[in-house]
């Protein structure tokens, strides 16, 4: 069974009618998010091209697993069944023609500046910005979306009810550095905070990750906390 947003990967690739570059790929799911969608179905995170879906990767990942998409590291690329199951089980498939009809003379350069140029705060991490922008307004739009240097400082953050994109956005929009993972054992059912793919991911967005599970508080001390009252009596003892 697959899940609305990998049907929407599927039929995304059936109406760009062939195989799409990886870069490429990502600007129009994130355009199509953005454009066509009051739910988007991913959330992006600025990378070193702009606007990136880790969870995007992963799905190709599984649908590739499944005989949907063809195994290629540089391309995106519907098999037969993948083309059939598009055309099955199309999500929003007038929407997505609509939009697809709107953005298929873009690719390449010309449409990381799309994408730069319509949302800045995704171009803050870019590593090709001056090549691909080169107006100096819409530099600047980019410039004055990069989050504010905070002062140094130490504040505190969960997952739950997050995504892995979400989860790192909050982190660069409060200027974070450092990400400390106090877990006794970094692992987790959901996608994006097992330790392995959090660190390579923080990595990704310039943030440093450091596995510090002395910092954490033991299973026993943290499974009777019920109140607000309950964790200031803890934290005191330390």
């Amino acid at each position: 069974m697959l899940f609305e947003r990998q049907r929407l990967l599927l039929t995304l690739l059936d109406a760009l009618g062939g195989p799409v570059a990886n870069t490429d790929f990502q600007k129009l799911l994130f355009l199509y998010t953005q454009e066509g969608e009051a739910s988007p179905s991913y959330e992006f995170v600025p990378y070193k091209f702009g606007a990136f879906s880790f969870t995007s990767y992963a799905d190709k990942r599984r649908l590739t697993e499944s005989g949907f998409l063809t195994d290629d590291e540089n391309f995106w690329q519907l098999t037969d069944a993948g083309r059939q199951t598009a055309r099955k089980s199309a999500v929003m498939p007038l929407v997505v023609a609509r939009f697809c009809g709107d953005y298929a003379h873009l690719r390449g350069n010309a449409l990381i500046a799309e994408q730069y140029r319509k949302y800045p705060f995704y171009a803050t991490r870019s590593e090709i910005l001056e090549k691909v922008l080169h107006d100096a307004e819409s530099r600047q739009r980019v410039k004055e979306a990069r989050p504010q240097k905070a002062k140094a400082g130490l504040i505190t953050i969960g997952y739950e009810g997050r995504s892995l994109e979400a989860y790192l956005n909050l982190l660069l929009k409060h200027s974070v550095t450092l990400l400390c993972d106090v877990r006794r054992n970094p692992l987790s059912r959901k996608y994006g905070f097992a330790k392995k793919t959090l660190s390579h991911a923080c990595e990704g967005v310039g943030i440093r990750y450091e596995h510090l599970p002395e910092l954490g508080i033991e299973f026993q001390e943290r499974r009777d906390l019920r109140t607000q009252a309950d964790y200031d009596a803890l934290f005191a003892e330390y």
